[in-house]
């Protein structure tokens, strides 16, 4: 462990982010959305890929500074609702829902390639590990996925796991092929960059602090300035604050740790030998992978607190130990927490509201793919094609009872917990 981290993130550090000059004065647009994060940037891609270029993006602080710039980049299908809830609630839809994110994931990986954007993308499919000695975990979820999501995940077992993942905590795998990893932050400057070179106006350090309505127009205004639009999107995911009491108090701001080891150079192959993104069958779940200069990133937990990174690194590095223990004695010089907007469903928030403003966020710790498919079910319905957004409503804004919901999280986060220690 190092006696001092460095006071960025590693996506910070390790990136070249373009200026995108606060807003100064009034403008008027088409639409003006907020958040420059996954869904804000991607409802702007997929309204500028549907010809619409008169579009405002403002961000309260910089391109990806919220959750879409500090993930784990894992890229693959899904919601943050597990696939067995999922096919309860929506019964034989939920093929067709889960279909969608994998969509989304072909659209990721169409836009990086199309647009060019240097985003240290990893074609090397993602692992699901079995923490627990208990081969029927794995067996289900394969047959599962293969009958109602119509999926095939590749089963892997011990020996053959053992040759990637140089651990005994593991107990066999489940490989997902059409799955990558890339660096998020990367990603969403490289959108971002497209976008105003298209001529989309990105606005940084321009936080919107009130939205309200005049005649036919929204206006929202800026420290320095105003826009006046006549549609409004809001995708601020768990940075909303208190622009938006509505949408507000149907999320709950959750934050995850991630954390970055050194270079390990050679080291590495001592524990991981394997491209492919890995994460387990617990609740709260490890979830790692190697990136392209030999340094692990090791990401898990959850809570309603947000540590230091100093913290963050301490837990983090316990953790990776207790399935790497060879690992002992190597440096940890990243470590950030993040927050993530939480419905209590555990759905996408994806919508608009009477008053006329759209809406997405609530994509909890599964959403770089349900972040991208906001964008284009937003984009088509401002565009006149409703029908995608309405398969959303079922699960809609309900209230998560602000601290008393904050603190029943943090609850369930401990029985979850308690409840995989006692599996093992």
């Amino acid at each position: 462990m190092p006696e001092r981290l460095l006071d960025t993130t590693y996506y910070r550090a390790s990136s070249s982010p373009d200026s995108h000059s606060p807003l100064d004065g009034a403008r008027e647009c088409a639409v003006c959305i907020i958040g420059a994060g996954f869904a804000g940037l991607g409802t702007a891609m997929s309204l500028h890929e549907r010809g619409q270029r008169d579009i405002v993006v403002l961000e309260a602080d910089q391109v990806g500074h919220g959750a879409s710039g500090r993930n784990g980049g894992f890229v693959f299908g899904g919601f943050s609702l597990g696939e067995r809830d999922l096919h309860a609630a929506a019964g034989p839809q939920a093929r067709g829902l889960y279909g969608q994110t994998l969509e989304a994931v072909a659209l990721i990986r169409r836009r990086v390639r199309q647009y060019g954007i240097d985003c240290d993308a990893r074609e090397a499919g993602v692992m699901l590990a079995n923490w627990f000695d208990d081969d029927r975990i794995l067996d289900a979820q394969q047959r599962f996925m293969e009958q109602h999501m119509g999926v095939q995940w590749q089963r892997i077992g011990r020996a053959e796991l053992a040759e990637r993942l140089a651990t005994r905590r593991y107990t066999g795998a489940l490989f997902e092929p059409g799955a990558f990893h890339f660096h998020p932050l990367k990603y969403a400057q490289g959108l971002a960059r497209i976008l105003a070179r298209e001529g989309c106006a990105i606005h940084e350090h321009s936080r919107a602090i009130r939205i309200g309505r005049r005649g036919a127009a929204w206006v929202v205004e800026t420290p320095a300035g105003r826009v006046h639009a006549r549609e409004l999107v809001v995708c601020c995911g768990g940075y909303l604050g208190k622009l938006h009491p509505r949408l507000r108090a149907a999320m709950l701001p959750i934050a995850t740790y991630v954390m970055v080891t050194e270079p390990l150079g050679g080291r590495l192959a001592s524990a991981i030998r394997t491209g492919s993104a890995v994460y387990d069958t617990r609740f709260a779940f490890d979830y790692y992978r190697a990136l392209p200069d030999t340094r692990l990133l090791w990401g898990g937990r959850i809570s309603i607190r947000r540590r230091s990174p100093a913290a963050v690194a301490e837990l983090l590095y316990r953790d990776m130990l207790r399935v790497y223990p060879q690992l002992a004695g190597i440096r940890v010089e990243h470590a950030w927490s993040g927050l993530m907007s939480y419905a209590r469903h555990k759905m996408p928030q994806v919508g608009r509201l009477p008053d006329g403003t759209w809406y997405g966020m609530g994509f909890g710790g599964h959403g770089v793919a349900p972040t991208t498919l906001a964008g284009e079910l937003l984009a088509g319905a401002l565009t006149g094609e409703p029908e995608g957004l309405g398969q959303y409503a079922r699960w809609g804004l309900a209230h998560t009872g602000g601290a008393a919901g904050m603190a029943a999280a943090q609850l369930a986060y401990w029985y979850y917990g308690v409840r995989d220690w006692l599996r093992e």
